[in-house]
């Protein structure tokens, strides 16, 4: 549940998510809170809803009841509602819970359940207001029967079933944590600055996105998007085609954030894991959690050669981390070359991102390839990622090199296609490493994957390079140094305390992000 808010003395958002505060595996669910102004340094702030013996808090939404439809808040325009799956052994319900204090604490809802169907597999409310009809919408996962309910509320309490989206895209084992929200269309996605309000058209076009877990075409879980046109009750997608968020492998059950105008980019953040492996990858033997989530990012759609529809997504603003006003490394020559930064030093967080152009490629027989390396200097590891600019344009990551987890199902390499436009005849490319997750983004987020490593020591070296680029094609690169996010929330000891029950714990993070006591 992603919820901007003003409390009156500060803009904050709001996080909070499904979360075990007792161990570092699935089950006891909570959920967790944290606040950030900026999408990027999370405060940790105690646990805002609790299950009763014998439940869980599974996923949900949230939302402000500004005109109080429900009646929680009388004298107020900022009451934040809550709905989520209550599981149990004998069945999934949706349930209310409702915050005048702007989401620190929740009351539930004394009549609860608000919605029950009998079923142990309904889960994962996600709420929007409908201007048009003047009513709440909510769509919620059918999970193993591969539909996605839409219900209608004029008070968040008594909701109406309406419709349902059957059977679309990859059916997996299950749909889960499904989103929609309106999203907007732009005009160009070619140009250097895509989300340039001037860029952007107003539509009514919507995204339906639905998780699945397990049976994404890499093994376990993933998620997918359906663009298409919502009138308040149905939902009807422009084709039958199913989108893949990601063409890596850590990228699942993202959710989008409440109240972001129509008009403007939409902006989510995912969970960086798969369920193939997410209760096993290494963690700190006292951190107190596993796992992380992607880059907040903004969404758009956009219409490409052989793609109308592309779900765009491009990283959430990160230059309010950069570690100096200008690049730490570049070059505006790299054709035919490389460029080597050793950040062992510079960057103590070993977060950096950067930005690779190509310019003036051939529109026919291009030649020449644009490659990327991370590796550790003491252990030799790396991830490895690269461009083809002839035939069919492969990109490839490559995670095969990292030594500090294996698992059958760690799939190792991935690939995409992406078109050069002959308009344009340019590649962008971006790329975002933090100490255990890739993320990478291709001409201006029309291609996007999300991977996860676990070296045995911190990789520190970066070296970017080109080899066999047909004559006239130009490249540059910029390299930032980026913050650590935790820095604003340590003590003097550099401590930070954890989203957990017990008060008296705290964790103490060294180089790799692995903790101490």
């Amino acid at each position: 549940m992603l919820v901007p808010r003003n409390d009156g003395k500060e803009n904050l958002v709001d996080r909070r998510q499904s979360d075990n505060p007792t161990d570092i595996v699935a089950g006891n669910q909570h959920w967790g809170h944290a606040t950030t102004r900026d999408l990027y340094r999370w405060q940790n702030q105690p646990i805002a809803i609790y299950p009763g013996p014998g439940e869980g808090i599974f996923s949900g939404s949230a939302v402000i009841d500004v005109n109080n439809t429900s009646g929680f808040f009388p004298n107020q325009t900022n009451g934040v509602v809550a709905l989520y799956t209550l599981h149990t052994a004998t069945e999934e319900t949706q349930e209310v819970a409702y915050s005048s204090d702007g989401g620190y604490t929740f009351t539930k809802y004394a009549n609860n359940p608000v919605i029950s169907i009998n079923s142990t597999q309904f889960r994962d409310p996600k709420v929007i207001w409908y201007p048009a009809t003047q009513r709440w919408v909510m769509v919620v996962a059918y999970a193993q029967e591969f539909v996605i309910g839409i219900y209608t509320s004029p008070n968040l309490i008594t909701w109406t079933h309406a419709s349902n989206f059957s059977r679309y895209g990859f059916l997996g084992l299950q749909y889960e944590c499904p989103n929609l929200v309106p999203i907007p269309m732009l005009s160009n996605i070619s140009i250097e600055n895509p989300l340039d309000a001037s860029n952007i058209a107003s539509t009514d076009m919507y995204l339906m996105q639905i998780s699945i877990n397990p049976g994404a075409p890499l093994g376990g879980s993933i998620a997918q998007s359906f663009p298409g046109v919502f009138n308040g009750t149905h939902f009807a997608p422009v084709d039958q085609a199913a989108r893949l968020n990601d063409f890596g492998k850590d990228n699942y059950a993202g959710q989008f954030f409440y109240g972001i105008p129509a008009t403007s980019p939409q902006i989510s953040i995912a969970w960086a894991s798969n369920w193939q492996y997410a209760q096993v990858v290494p963690t700190g033997e006292l951190e107190g959690f596993r796992s992380a989530m992607t880059l907040p990012r903004y969404n758009v759609l956009a219409n490409t050669t052989r793609g109308d529809y592309t779900l765009v997504s491009i990283p959430y603003d990160l230059s309010p981390l950069y570690t100096t006003s200008t690049s730490v490394a570049n070059s505006s020559s790299l054709a035919n070359s490389s460029l080597l930064y050793d950040y062992s030093t510079t960057v103590p967080s070993g977060a950096l991102t950067f930005n690779m152009t190509i310019t003036s490629i051939p529109s026919a027989n291009a030649t020449g390839t644009a490659n990327f390396t991370f590796m550790s200097s003491v252990t030799g590891e790396s991830i490895r990622g690269g461009f083809y600019l002839g035939g069919d344009v492969p990109f490839f990551i490559n995670r095969g090199y990292i030594r500090g987890f294996d698992n059958p199902f760690f799939t190792d390499k991935f690939s995409t296609n992406n078109l050069v436009s002959k308009d344009t005849q340019t590649f962008r490319l971006q790329v975002v490493i933090d100490r255990s997750i890739l993320e990478v983004f291709l001409d201006n987020g029309l291609r996007s994957a999300t991977n996860t490593f676990f070296p045995e020591d911190e990789l520190d070296i970066l070296i970017i390079s080109t080899a066999g680029l047909s004559p006239g094609v130009q490249v540059s690169a910029d390299v930032y140094g980026l913050e650590s996010a935790w820095t604003p929330v340590e003590n003097t000891n550099g401590t930070v305390v954890g989203n957990v029950t017990m008060a008296s714990q705290v964790v103490r993070r060294n180089k790799l992000g692995h903790a101490r006591l």
